[in-house]
């Protein structure tokens, strides 16, 4: 993954200069783009951080970036600079998923606070995707038998219930019942089920 940064996009040269100077200021990462092609071609869902779009810009404007990188799947959030008259449109960008909207001229501190949210925000966004790519990598490298015993562990059955209710030894039950919890890097019954809670 690329390390987390605000991703700006504005064709003023001006505007980008003094955002990446207030952002880097306060210690956050920035790289600029002069227009949203630009930032385009540049993405891809590794790109960490946050999106800074303004608004208004020739020929592809950040309204038209927001909605090319919402048919890209992209959960990176983004944050709009925007004119006066563009406030309604901005309002309606939030109903569509945007992380924030600044009117300009905005108060320095404000936006430097929603840059670091939604950096936080998409941290957080990753890190709960990466654990569910782990756990169904898990998942896989179990045999139908530990999936089964799984499934009854989850229930709350105990080892003898299971080797009943399978029809097998309880040996082979905690033999199934060891492998399984090892695949799943758990101790107990209660790990695997909170590991298990945002797959289920």
């Amino acid at each position: 993954m690329n390390a987390p940064q605000a991703h700006l996009v504005d064709d003023d040269e001006a505007i980008r200069d003094a955002l990446a100077w207030l952002l880097k200021s306060r210690g956050i990462p920035c790289t600029t783009y002069d227009c949203a092609e630009a930032f385009l071609d540049e993405w891809t869902p590794k790109l960490a951080g946050c999106a800074i779009l303004d608004m208004r810009m020739p020929d592809m404007s950040g309204l038209d970036c927001f909605d090319a990188l919402s048919e890209r799947q992209s959960t990176l959030p983004v944050i709009f600079l925007t004119g006066h008259g563009d406030v309604p449109l901005a309002v309606a960008t939030l109903k569509k998923g945007a992380f924030d909207f600044f009117e300009k001229p905005f108060n320095d501190n404000d936006l430097a606070t929603s840059v670091r949210e939604a950096m936080d925000l998409d941290a957080r966004q990753r890190a709960a995707c990466a654990t569910v790519d782990s756990v169904n990598s898990r998942l896989s490298t179990l045999t139908a038998r530990e999936r089964q015993i799984m499934e009854l562990v989850l229930l709350g059955k105990f080892n003898k219930v299971i080797a009943d209710e399978l029809n097998i030894s309880m040996r082979t039950v905690e033999v199934h019942r060891a492998n399984l919890f090892d695949k799943m890097k758990v101790k107990t019954a209660v790990e695997l089920a909170n590991l298990l809670k945002p797959q289920r």
